[in-house]
């Protein structure tokens, strides 16, 4: 139960961790919901934007100004966290890797093989709540600031959305938090659970064999 709780753990943290990874450097942040014209689909990402044309199919981006330049603050931030987010979960894969019953390394010593993976899901769920909370800003920010331009009647010809880059972000951290939760209290609880239900029969058994030889032996 436990080797495959660790699996399962370990496949659901790759899969959300390359998630994250794409979300921050894929440009769809934000898309274009209304178009009256149909000619094109802009979308905006945490480094450039890129529109393409809807006749021809050809797709041109414009990269942002360097990273030193002054941004708005949901790109700042959500580039901030996300990064940070990417690092974590990464690093907490590695450390998953190595904690891994079915790696030899440290098999001698379960107890700090227990503790690594405990560590794992505990870095796992700081970059867990590091991609949330990018994600859900960009988010919230994007239908706040599109709120604010129909309350004040301004008609661009574009609205825009959160685009698929911002679900894959959603969907990441949501994947490295079930990670952290599996390895953090799941994994943990039936490890430790799992010796106080060994059966201490045989050390008896033994201890009453080895008395008995010693006493024979004092006869003889």
């Amino acid at each position: 139960m436990a080797v495959a709780l660790q699996l399962a753990s370990f496949c659901v943290a790759l899969v959300s961790t390359l998630l994250l990874v794409a979300a921050t450097w894929t440009d769809c942040w934000m898309v274009n919901a209304d178009d009256s014209l149909e000619v094109s689909h802009k979308c905006r990402g945490l480094w450039r934007e890129c529109v393409t044309n809807m006749q021809d199919g050809i797709r041109t981006c414009d990269q942002y100004d360097s990273i030193l330049a002054e941004h708005p603050l949901k790109i700042v931030v959500t580039r901030a966290l996300l990064i940070t987010a990417d690092i974590f979960s990464g690093f907490a894969l590695l450390l998953l890797v190595s904690g891994l019953e079915c790696v030899k390394f440290l098999r001698h010593e379960p107890h700090v093989k227990r503790k690594i993976c405990y560590s794992s899901g505990l870095v796992l769920g700081l970059g867990s709540i590091l991609g949330s909370v990018g994600s859900v800003w960009y988010a919230v920010d994007v239908y706040l600031e599109r709120t604010t331009l129909m309350l004040h009647s301004v008609f661009l010809g574009i609205h825009y959305d959160f685009g698929w880059s911002c679900w894959l972000g959603m969907a990441g951290s949501v994947g490295c938090f079930l990670a952290s939760v599996v390895l953090t209290c799941c994994f943990y609880g039936i490890t430790d659970a799992a010796p106080s239900r060994r059966p201490q029969h045989p050390l008896y058994h033994s201890r009453t064999v080895t008395c008995k030889a010693y006493a024979v032996a004092s006869r003889v």
